[in-house]
């Protein structure tokens, strides 16, 4: 008989790495600074748009390495 511990898929230590996304944006020294430009918007803005893609880029590599194979 198998124990709960053993079904539940959350458990690998792959799960670690959606940390990431959540942490960059909290990281104020990042982006508290008006330059470098990028095509005329200030660092802020577009390193928003850079959080989103490493968090969906975080959370691809989470799925793909812990989905079950059927």
């Amino acid at each position: 008989m198998s124990t709960p511990e053993k079904d539940r898929g959350d458990r690998s230590p792959w799960n670690w790495l959606l940390i990431v996304p959540i942490i960059l944006p909290l990281l104020p020294f990042l982006y508290n600074a008006n330059d470098p430009r990028l095509f005329g918007f200030p660092r802020f803005y577009w390193l928003q748009l850079a959080f989103i893609a490493v968090g969906v880029a975080c959370t691809t590599i989470v799925y793909r390495m812990t989905k079950r194979r059927r």
